[in-house]
């Protein structure tokens, strides 16, 4: 209940807010008008097969994005194939962590796709302006309306079934929109059952329920300023993951936010946005339905976020710049109860996070300068703070004795990136530099069990930071009816932060076969590179096709685990006035270059099939879509590099949904 207080008090404080997205060029309320129109035409979350998508459905059409699965609920993304310690997730720049040491609740799984506006994925240091990163930033923008809409009121409702695992989904969002004030709400229901894979058999411990709205107020205080609340909560509630020992018994998140927004119509500064954020987060694990574990243990986690992100967009001339301040600190939580079968008694208490406090403070800066119509130049950095301490680091001490309470790091960063446009070819080359700072369960975890490779993790406060070189590079090619585009990036990372076996201690899970704990590797050295291409065939018939490849190395040569093989997507999208049908196939080549080491085995290649119909009908000021299509049309069995203990994916789907708005 305190907690609920503090969340209320700084809603009721009313003391800023985010109105409207504006570029950086606005300096007068005249073009403040123009945006509304941009605003208002802005892409939904959901793809050309698929309109009712989840938001890791959404992040999964992206080149640069893969995704470990432990079950049909909450993947966890991994940005240029690095886990999400090495990545950035923010809700609107405000940082979110997860109350799992499993991972069951990556900051994707508390946001839904009615109230997202758009994601912004930033590879490699250019991530750098919402904090320390090595993979990159991914943002989750919400959905804010704009003043002054020619309807004063909005919305819509998605509502659609999927026949495999029988999940049943309803999503509603409305909004209100005057010249002086603005209203947005979401809410968002999906249950469903046990998938069946492609030999038909049921995936146990794969159902799941979730609930998530929001609500957002926004007042211009002025022609130029405006004020903002937003609030959104998120409940799911037996959530089964076969891919772990464990399922999920109940996780809660409350997100709220206040900001003050100001433009300026004269002089180098043009855009002042501050936002104070606090969220909440509570995450308990279930193993009452495993009948199979001799033990059993309660795995609750708590982690608590107070924030401040301010930017300031600045341009002159052929000049621009965006400078933001990040301010946050985390609490982190987590508490191991182990009990016999006779769940009267208790046999041991420890915690898996002790109490762990994270603050970070830093200053990053993008500029840009157009030295010409067909070239730019990209750059700039950051500097960050951060400190941890741990309440009960007398856990750490078992391993490392004398290990220090608290840890002060520096985290510095720079990028910069030329581009240059000839006639229908542009180019781009990059480069970066910058530090991460360990994990709250790299530095400070203890006895936190790896289903995958059957080890018990323990963390280490002395390890160094991450330092990562990185180099990036593009070329693409544009005209009436195709374009083309190449990307690669390479990484060399010292001090690679993996688990290695320690020679002392004994496991405590009765599963694991023995104790690792976190350490540096020399370096480690990752290779993406992606191939994106678009032609149109006809009018109304569109191809499209994507090819990525990766591949990582440790200091020894070996592979490191969780890196995409070969990976190929191609689909054809035909419309013709209210009707329009599509088909994709996509797929991955065998996973030969996989890493025992770690837990991982040979995966075979695969390939699946869908197809989609869909049919628009318009009548007075609304708008209708309904869709019909299938998922793995030909019912392949099979499991990918990135399925936890090579839990097998889903089988033939077979999908509908109606869309409705006004």
């Amino acid at each position: 209940m305190m907690k609920l207080h503090i969340i209320f008090a700084i809603l009721s404080l009313g003391m800023n807010a985010n109105a409207q997205n504006l570029p950086t060029q606005n300096d007068s309320t005249h073009r403040i008008e123009e945006v509304k129109v941009m605003a208002k035409a802005k892409k939904k979350i959901e793809t050309e097969m698929k309109m009712a998508v989840s938001v890791d459905d959404f992040l999964a059409s992206s080149d640069n994005i893969s995704f470990v699965k432990r079950g049909a609920y909450a993947w966890e993304p991994l940005l240029n194939n690095m886990s999400t310690e090495r990545s950035t997730i923010t809700i609107d720049g405000m940082h979110v962590f997860g109350a799992c040491t499993d991972k069951m609740d990556p900051v994707t799984s508390y946001v839904e796709s009615n109230n997202l506006s758009t994601i912004d994925i930033t590879s490699g240091q250019k991530g750098s302006m919402h904090g320390a990163t090595v993979a990159g930033s991914i943002d989750l923008k919400r959905r804010n309306t704009p003043f002054g809409l020619e309807k004063t009121w909005s919305g819509g409702y998605q509502t659609g079934f999927e026949s495999n695992n029988k999940q049943f989904f309803n999503l509603g969002n409305l909004a209100y929109s005057s010249d002086k004030f603005v209203a947005d709400g979401s809410i968002a229901f999906r249950k469903a059952g046990n998938y069946y894979d492609g030999n038909n058999g049921e995936v146990n411990h794969s159902q799941y329920s979730k609930f998530n709205t929001s609500l957002g107020l926004a007042y211009k205080t002025s022609p130029l300023s405006s004020v903002r609340v937003d609030a959104i909560y998120d409940k799911a509630e037996d959530v089964g993951f076969p891919a772990l020992p464990m399922d999920l018994w109940l996780s809660r998140a409350l997100i709220t936010s206040a900001a003050y927004k100001q433009l300026f119509e004269e002089g180098m500064l043009r855009v002042w946005d501050t936002k104070l954020y606090f969220n909440a987060i509570e995450h308990y694990m279930d193993d009452t339905k495993r009948p199979e574990n001799l033990v059993h243990m309660d795995m609750p986690g708590w982690s608590t976020t107070y924030g401040l992100v301010s930017r300031a967009n600045l341009k002159r001339g052929d000049y621009s710049s965006e400078i933001q301040l990040n301010i946050y600190d985390n609490l982190s939580i987590a508490e191991m109860t182990m009990y016999p079968q006779d769940r009267s008694k208790k046999t041991m208490f420890a915690y898996s996070w002790p109490w762990v406090t994270t603050r970070f403070a830093g200053l990053s800066v993008n500029n840009s300068w157009d030295f010409s119509e067909m070239s730019r130049l990209n750059f700039g950095g950051s500097l960050g703070w951060n400190y941890n301490h741990s309440k009960y680091v007398e856990f750490n001490w078992i391993f490392y004795p004398g290990t220090p309470q608290k840890k002060n790091r520096i985290l510095p960063a720079l990028h910069a990136s030329y581009q240059l446009q000839i006639n229908q070819f542009d180019f781009s080359v990059g480069t970066g530099y910058g530090h991460r700072a360990p994990s709250v369960s790299e530095g400070y975890g203890y006895y936190i069990y790896n289903s995958f490779d059957r080890y018990d993790y323990i963390g280490n406060p002395d390890l160094k930071n991450e330092i990562s070189y990185e180099v990036n590079a593009s070329a693409g090619f544009k005209n009436e009816k195709m374009s083309i585009e190449a990307k690669v990036n390479y990484f060399y990372i010292q001090n690679y932060i993996v688990g290695k076996i320690l020679s002392l201690g004994s496991p405590m899970n009765y599963q694991s076969v023995g104790v690792k704990g976190y350490t540096s590797l020399d370096h480690a050295k990752l290779f993406n590179t992606a191939i994106n291409a678009k032609y149109d065939i006809l009018q109304h018939l569109h191809w499209k096709g994507t090819v990525t490849y990766a591949r990582a190395a440790d200091d020894k040569n070996g592979n490191l685990p969780f890196i995409r093989p070969l990976t190929y997507q191609t689909s054809i999208h035909f419309m013709h006035k209210k009707f329009g049908v599509q088909t994709s196939l996509h797929g991955d080549l065998a996973q030969d270059n996989y890493s025992p080491e770690y837990g991982e085995d040979r995966t075979p290649a695969y390939k699946i099939w869908n197809l989609s119909a869909d049919y628009t009908f318009n009548f007075n000021n609304y708008r209708a879509v309904v869709q019909i299509g299938a998922e793995n049309l030909f019912n392949e069995y099979y499991s990918t590099y990135a399925d936890w203990g090579n839990i097998p994916r889903m089988g033939r789907n077979i999908f509908t949904s109606l869309t409705f708005s006004f």
